[in-house]
């Protein structure tokens, strides 16, 4: 394998990881979901009353009151380490940093949408 063809396998290498990482994060929470379904359903064929307390308690995933503000600063924080990142890349034309700008204003925005979001309050009805 010549230079030329593993430079061009590093960007196929790189986004085949980030959908590698996406797969096993949902397929994983399926499962997961999967195995509270199943142990639901069988506490209800078995004639097993369950308290709302204990449904509550076995849901992995649910939503947390400060879900979205965690989302938020998170999509902020990668805003910021990708600005970081073209601010250090030593290009002297200045073009790098730009870019990264640019590249970065679309985390920023989707992190101050979360961010709006959470003060949003969840009871009342969409007018």
């Amino acid at each position: 394998m010549n230079e030329g063809t593993l430079a061009l396998l590093i960007p196929f290498a790189f986004f085949l990881l980030v959908g590698l990482l996406v797969w096993m994060a949902l397929h994983f929470r399926q499962k997961a979901n999967l195995e509270v379904q199943q142990t639901i359903r069988l506490a209800l064929e078995k004639d097993n009353q369950m308290a709302a307390s204990v449904v509550e308690q076995m849901r992995i995933y649910g939503a947390h009151p400060k879900r979205d503000v965690r989302t938020g600063i998170i999509w902020v924080a990668i805003a910021l380490g990708l600005a970081l990142m073209g601010f250090f890349t030593p290009d002297p034309s200045g073009h790098a940093l730009k870019g990264m700008l640019a590249v970065a204003s679309v985390p920023v925005m989707i992190g101050i949408a979360y961010l709006l979001m959470s003060r949003i309050p969840g009871d009342r009805p969409a007018v």
